[in-house]
């Protein structure tokens, strides 16, 4: 299992970050690795909501299907996700701060290759350090969305 947690503050009410995170149609403005999604579900912010999404990683697509495990609006929120291969994913959302801002986000990424500890070390050397680059990236890019509104 790989680890990714970032943090970023946002100068803007929680409210606002959580609007556009939890917004799939938007992932395209601040994911870098994101390429494409599906929404499976009427309300994609409603606990057991599901959405297949097309990501891009050293130059291969993958699709990982998503589903809504927890939310607390606009504090918090668990995606768990199945990817190729029998892998498996969780992004978890963590927002705080006060009502008129600025806000504090918490990202966490835990990863879960297939092959259990050999497919751990075979994922650390083919993926390295790209998913906590790809995370800051991310964060800063939702920072310059949000904070240009």
């Amino acid at each position: 299992m790989s680890t990714v947690h970032v943090q970023i503050d946002i100068d803007a009410p929680p409210q606002t970050v959580w609007d556009t995170v939890m917004d799939p149609n938007r992932l395209d403005q601040w994911v870098t690795v994101h390429r494409s999604v599906k929404v499976m579900s009427p309300d994609p912010r409603e606990p057991g909501a599901r959405m297949d999404q097309i990501l891009h990683i050293h130059g291969v697509p993958f699709k990982v299907h998503w589903t809504l495990e927890s939310v607390i609006a606009p504090r918090s929120a668990e995606w768990h996700g199945r990817g190729p291969a029998l892998s498996r994913a969780l992004i978890s959302y963590a927002l705080s701060g006060k009502p008129e801002g600025p806000t504090h986000f918490d990202y966490i990424n835990e990863f879960h290759p297939p092959g259990g500890p050999l497919g751990n070390v075979a994922s650390k050397v083919l993926i390295g350090h790209v998913p906590e680059r790809e995370a800051r990236e991310s964060l800063t890019r939702l920072k310059a969305l949000i904070e240009s509104q």
